[in-house]
């Protein structure tokens, strides 16, 4: 069993809180707008880490982080992309992506929203894990938790950062 810490949108914002509630994580994602590579590397340093560029990332992120990024967690299919829209309303580039490779869980950031859904004609649960940086529109910082085991997504945690 895998335990996964999700973030997205931080822009070069790290709350000290997301390493209280990803101590027990085996690995972190980001799906993108980090921001900068000291924030990645301080995610790197504490968690392995894997992550996708957002629109925001400069050449120091692009060069370390694909745009698109596809593997497999214990026996899941993960597909992670930046901008990729929410069942059924994905956007012109995810959706192809998603048929074509048909991960069992896509993730996606970049709308500041947390999402937490499941897309019935795809077969694949959709997670946005909202945005945990200060910069944007958004009222209240999220992060996601998620246990995968075997071929099970299972007690997935929406936690909200109050500071």
């Amino acid at each position: 069993m895998k335990k996964i810490g999700i973030l997205s949108d931080t822009h070069g914002f790290l709350d000290e809180a997301v390493f209280r509630h990803f101590e027990e994580c085996d690995e972190i994602w980001h799906a993108g707008d980090f921001g900068n590579d000291a924030l990645a590397e301080q995610l790197r340093s504490f968690n392995p880490l894997r992550g996708v560029y957002g629109n925001i990332d400069g050449q120091d992120i692009r060069a370390y982080y694909p745009e698109l990024l596809e593997w497999t967690c214990e026996e899941v299919h993960v597909m992670m992309l930046h901008i990729g829209g929410y069942p059924p309303k994905y956007n012109s580039r995810s959706k192809p992506l998603i048929q074509q490779h048909k991960p069992q869980l896509f993730i996606s950031g970049h709308s500041h929203i947390l999402k937490v859904m499941y897309d019935d004609v795809l077969n694949c649960l959709h997670i946005n894990p909202g945005a945990a940086g200060k910069q944007g529109w958004h009222k209240v910082r999220t992060l996601v938790r998620l246990d995968i085991d075997g071929s099970e997504m299972k007690n997935c945690r929406m936690i909200e950062l109050h500071t």
